[in-house]
């Protein structure tokens, strides 16, 4: 039997130790989030970033809503907020999906189960085999009735939960802190920005004993906050340049949205950050550098609302900033260096715990707990030990430049961990009525091996170029998924390769 620890990111013990393990797109957190289709539900990045085409079917912050009823406030507020339509149905909130001949109406416990059901899959996956156990964190507010949704989700997809733990506490754990036998109370600060709320809680930690003075937490302000200011700085990029105002056009502003959320990613490690968008509007693409000065600038009150509620929570609990022994930093906005210089700045002598990728330190916690719970003697050497697989050569595309001749370019060098997923946009002549991908494996000075060609046929003649929108995904056996999307009319080709046996 093996045991899945996690908090929406899927984790195995090894060695007394935690270890994240990445979903079969290649990314160590998954996205929260949920697109229903024809056929099939997709959870993940893939449904984040298809919500410019398919927003009314796509369901996230669906924990806003688990649990509650559809008189609670909290719903209310998701449902004018979610672009997925919530009814009333027996006085439970239900989402309304249409993508057949009739709606759909899905519950949120039916939308967390899919979650976990990922996770699920995700660390069987890994492991080679089944996974049963799980300890699932949730926020200190979460009422009962949220925390028995949560469970019977988890336990719908397939789970023996093992137990709920809260997430102030597995933070902690993730850091080791009132773990040893020694005596004395200290206090610790637990910082969370996530995407969609803002949660501080200060604990009392007494030889291991966890005890919370005071917690806050704020559904305002989240990672996705300073995600739409960097959009409407672009929008208004965008119409100081074209004289056009994309701000009213829905899916031109989505688009803007996830082109601004991985620019904000990235300017958490670089200077600046370039932002590009096909076809904002009208057929006009769209590129913005960005500097990490323009991005603190325009979030500066962001920054400012996100540490507000810090010394009013001390003060609540009779601490001071002085009083803190710990500061531990959770949640993926928590990484953001503008906002850590001002916590350092407000506690100016006290440890700040930021070492862990914050967006991991939860379930890094959980994990841990759920090795006490289980007892690592009884794991087998075998079961303990998780190898990461990589690419043994370069996987290519070839295309053609606009004087005609081939190119290589490598999507994926050899030595990549597995599994992995690499985007690629490329261009063809408005003329052309179809556009030929190709994949190769090996080395470009040594004429590579064709593996596959994709076709995209039937498209429309066009002034402006085809873009086309190329996903690669390789997973831990050596299969490689291409699928394809032009940009305009949504035409989309895909294919898989199997690995070499």
């Amino acid at each position: 039997m093996s045991s899945l620890f996690f908090s929406l990111t899927s984790l195995t013990s090894k060695d007394g130790r935690a270890d994240v393990v990445a979903n079969d797109a290649g990314d160590r957190v998954t996205p929260a989030v949920v697109a229903y289709r024809d056929t099939e539900q997709i959870v993940g990045i893939a449904a984040k970033q298809g919500r410019v085409r398919n927003a009314a079917n796509t369901v996230v912050k669906v924990k806003q809503v688990l649990g509650r009823s559809y008189d609670d406030p909290e719903t209310q507020n998701h449902r004018t907020e979610t672009k997925c339509q919530v009814v009333d149905k027996q006085q439970k909130p239900y989402y309304e999906i249409t993508v057949g001949e009739y709606p759909q109406y899905v519950s949120p416990e039916d939308v967390a189960k899919l979650i976990l059901h990922k996770m699920k899959e995700t660390a069987q996956s890994a492991l080679g085999s089944d996974v049963t156990d799980a300890v699932i964190t949730v926020p200190f507010e979460f009422a009962q009735a949220q925390k028995r949704a949560l469970r019977d989700a988890a336990e719908a997809a397939g789970f023996n939960v093992l137990r709920l733990i809260h997430e102030p506490a597995a933070a902690l754990l993730a850091y080791n802190i009132g773990q040893d036998s020694s005596s004395g109370k200290s206090h610790v600060l637990v910082y969370k920005l996530g995407g969609t709320s803002l949660s501080v809680t200060v604990l009392q930690v007494n030889g291991g004993i966890f005890r919370v003075l005071s917690t806050h937490t704020d559904h305002s302000i989240g990672g996705e906050s300073f995600t739409q200011a960097l959009a409407q700085h672009l929008a208004a990029e965008f119409k100081r340049t074209f004289k056009y105002d994309v701000s009213e056009n829905a899916r031109a502003m989505m688009k803007l949205m996830n082109g601004a959320d991985m620019a904000k990613h990235s300017l958490s490690s670089l200077g600046s950050a370039n932002c590009f968008v096909d076809s904002l509007h009208d057929g006009m693409d769209f590129e913005c550098n960005v500097s990490r000065a323009r991005f603190e600038l325009l979030c500066s009150s962001l920054f400012n609302k996100s540490i507000q509620p810090i010394r009013p929570l001390l003060e609540k609990a009779g601490l001071s900033t002085s009083s803190i022994n710990k500061v531990v930093l959770c949640g993926g906005s928590a990484r953001i260096p503008r906002l850590q210089q001002m916590i350092r700045e407000l506690f100016v002598d006290v440890e700040l715990l930021s070492s862990a990728p914050t967006d991991e330190v939860i379930a890094v916690g959980a994990a841990l707990q759920a090795g006490l719970l289980v007892g690592r003697e009884s794991l087998a050497p075998e079961e303990e030990s998780v190898t990461v697989d990589v690419s043994a050569i370069d996987l290519l595309v070839k295309e053609v430049d606009e004087s005609g001749a081939e190119m290589f370019t490598v999507l994926l060098p050899s030595g990549t961990p597995l599994p992995a997923r690499k985007h690629h946009t490329m261009t063809g002549a408005g003329k052309l009525s179809s556009v030929c991908l190709e994949i190769y494996q090996g080395c470009v000075m040594e004429h590579p091996e064709k593996l596959a060609k994709i076709i995209l046929r039937d498209l429309q003649p066009s002034e402006e170029n085809h873009n086309i929108d190329a996903v690669v995904t390789m997973k831990r056996d050596g299969s490689v998924h291409v699928s394809c999307v032009e940009q305009s009319t949504g035409r989309s080709e895909a294919i898989t390769i199997a690995a070499a046996s």
